[in-house]
């Protein structure tokens, strides 16, 4: 009878758990399929080399570039949100567990590792508005965008088989759990920030395919997030990896066909 209590007990810290991720998956998941409805609105910029440049490294009308790049960075870890917590939450759980159901500490971990992702944003902001400007002022470059593209795509397929992300995608399965300090905040926000860097640096390959497909684009990131929880959930991740590699070897070898058509 105390065992059927306990494990009763269990379930419901479980689905509590899941519960509050999934209600924060669904709200972040929601506000980026209205973001980029709202995005895909907008006529986009025929550019030299047949591709459109997207408003979103653009101001609209009247706003200040504090703003646009305020408005980018939070729409990015929104995004992120949605498409990292399915591999996340698991991770995260366990964390919880570990930390004797510690739930200041499991949101203090959680924060660090999405205020990674939120920094990396920054940075993908502003290499986005640096290349922008310079395709605009030089139409030699910007012609020159698809081939780099493909290019991209291609190094991205090939780094899939590279032993440096299978040791990141290692290390971005679980959450250490510090002895000496382990219940301290500087600890899990620490652990937060680890997780978030190996994930980050994991993840650059298909981050990089993201942003070549288009950052608005709701089936690019689907299969983004899809292409991350299966090398995160799979029994053999290295074979998942290989196998997300090869397929976007091919999309860069499609799009440096489809560039080298244009000319």
């Amino acid at each position: 009878m105390v065992m059927r209590t306990r494990t009763d007990r269990t379930w419901v810290r479980v689905l509590a758990f899941f519960g509050v991720m999934t209600l924060v998956f669904a709200a972040c998941a929601t506000l980026t399929v209205v973001w980029c409805f709202a995005m895909a609105k907008m006529d986009e910029l025929p550019m030299p080399g047949g591709w459109s440049l997207s408003m979103a490294w653009t101001p609209m009308c009247g706003q200040k570039w504090p703003r646009v790049a305020a408005s980018f960075v939070g729409t990015w870890i929104v995004m992120m949100v949605a498409m990292m917590l399915p591999s996340l939450a698991p991770v995260l759980w366990r964390y919880h567990e570990a930390m004797g159901r510690a739930g200041r500490l499991t949101v203090l971990a959680g924060a660090g590792y999405f205020f990674v992702w939120a920094l990396q944003g920054m940075a993908v902001f502003a290499l986005g508005f640096l290349l922008m400007s310079l395709a605009l002022q030089v139409p030699e470059l910007a012609r020159v965008v698809p081939f780099g593209a493909g290019v991209i795509a291609l190094l991205a397929g090939a780094m899939q088989f590279s032993a440096w992300k299978l040791r990141y995608l290692a290390c971005s399965r679980l959450l250490n759990v510090s002895i000496d300090a382990s219940h301290r905040a500087s600890a899990a926000w620490t652990q937060g920030l680890r997780l978030g860097l190996h994930c980050m640096f994991c993840c650059v390959g298909l981050t990089a395919v993201l942003l070549i497909n288009g950052v608005m684009d709701l089936r690019a990131m689907a299969l983004v997030t899809l292409a991350i929880t299966a090398e995160r959930f799979a029994r053999f991740p290295h074979r998942v990896a290989r196998a997300i590699g090869a397929v976007m070897i091919v999309e860069g070898s499609w799009m440096l066909a489809r560039a080298f058509l244009r000319i």
